[in-house]
């Protein structure tokens, strides 16, 4: 199955702006079940400098510098990406040991799990309060498999919390989303993060896509798409596999990935900062594109 994916991010100043300095993680990434064709990048007005280089997480990303007056930025990046059904979408792969062998193996296991090790930090994004230990442990009982606590976690989420776009932002503490049971997919995926986090375990963001379709009948419409997050748990000798608490799924084919990183903050897709004064608005359009 083939996607073309055009996400486009526009600001547009109140102010002129002198200069402004850029960090974008757009580039959709190759993994076991997603392969990228072609990225075409386009920014207006053009940047003076450009610098392509691979994040600590394996993310690729594109930093550039704009150094003349301007009152609008317009960032589009194409991306023509190959998904392989299936590939990633087989929970009865993993095993049905315990998770807290798993907590064990990843605490001991010397180099084998290293790179897993560094995902099971709190970070200031998802810190763990006691409410949150303790939603956590319903699911993470004494002797459960990994597979089966952390697609409870998922599950339990998805039914307790309500999708309410708008209500958070993206400095919105857990602790209110665990009051108010409300949230967005961000706030999802960094509450389930949290709360395995909380029982020691390793869980990262991934940010990414999802194709929308239309109702039975329906034309679908250009740039309704939308930007999404889910987590993801690891186990030892058999890698990650992906949650999406906001569908109550495991993430498949529908799902296109740009990258991951212990949180939002790692995997930003554009954040920077300008010189200038006053307020900017920005909007965002994704569109993903099924082509065969």
């Amino acid at each position: 199955m083939q996607y073309q994916v055009t996400h486009t991010t526009e600001y547009e100043y109140h102010q002129p702006v002198s200069i402004c300095h850029n960090v974008a993680k757009l580039f959709l990434r190759d993994t076991s079940d997603q392969s990228c064709r072609k990225t075409l990048i386009k920014i207006s007005p053009e940047p003076e400098i450009k610098n392509e280089y691979t994040d600590f997480f394996g993310n690729k990303t594109l930093y550039f510098a704009i150094q003349h007056e301007h009152k609008h930025l317009r960032v589009t990046v194409t991306s023509i990406i190959d998904k392989k059904p299936g590939v990633n979408n087989a929970p009865e792969l993993f095993t049905n040991t315990a998770w807290e062998e798993v907590q064990q193996q990843i605490a001991t296991n010397g180099e084998a799990d290293f790179s897993a090790r560094q995902y099971v930090a709190e970070t200031a994004i998802t810190q763990a309060s006691e409410q949150i230990r303790a939603y956590s442990l319903q699911s993470f009982t004494p002797g459960r498999s990994m597979l089966a606590a952390a697609k409870e976690l998922m599950q339990r989420i998805h039914t307790d919390f309500q999708f309410v776009p708008g209500f958070t932002t993206v400095a919105t503490p857990l602790d209110v989303v665990m009051k108010e049971r409300k949230g967005v997919c961000q706030d999802f995926a960094h509450l389930a993060i949290a709360c395995i986090r909380a029982v020691g375990l390793p869980a990262r963001y991934v940010s990414g896509y999802l194709e929308t379709l239309p109702p039975p009948g329906k034309e679908k419409l250009t740039g309704v798409d939308a930007s999404h997050a889910w987590f993801a748990v690891y186990m030892p000798n058999q890698g990650w596999l992906d949650f999406d608490p906001t569908n109550n799924m495991i993430p498949a084919a529908q799902h296109i990935t740009i990258g991951w990183g212990r949180d939002y903050a790692d995997i930003t897709p554009l954040k920077g900062v300008i010189l200038s004064s006053g307020p900017h608005r920005l909007h965002v359009s994704v569109d993903v594109k099924r082509l065969g």
